[in-house]
């Protein structure tokens, strides 16, 4: 099983105009990555190559990072008391 401290040597290889580098099966899977995985890709001075996941947010969980409780912005009010401006019917 792949160990997330453990360093391995990967080849880059062609394909068409691109050059990839191949990922083991065993570290696709500990890590929950799949082929068509959105990633970002840093480098630095010293050379090093840092790929990260994008976050997929799910609905579920970001309505439960809101507080409930909390008041409406005050940009809501105004906008529940605007007069309306057109031929809207309510």
């Amino acid at each position: 099983m792949f160990n997330a401290a453990s360093t391995m040597e990967v080849i880059l290889r062609k394909y068409g105009n691109s050059t990839v580098a191949v990922l083991p099966p065993a570290v696709l899977k500990d890590l929950g990555l799949a082929a068509g995985q959105a990633m970002t890709l840093d480098t630095n001075a010293q050379g090093q190559i840092t790929l990260t996941p994008k976050r997929r947010y799910v609905l579920a969980d970001l309505v439960a990072q809101c507080d409930l409780d909390a008041p409406p912005p005050v940009d809501l009010g105004l906008w529940e008391a605007a007069p309306p401006a057109g031929q809207e019917v309510w």
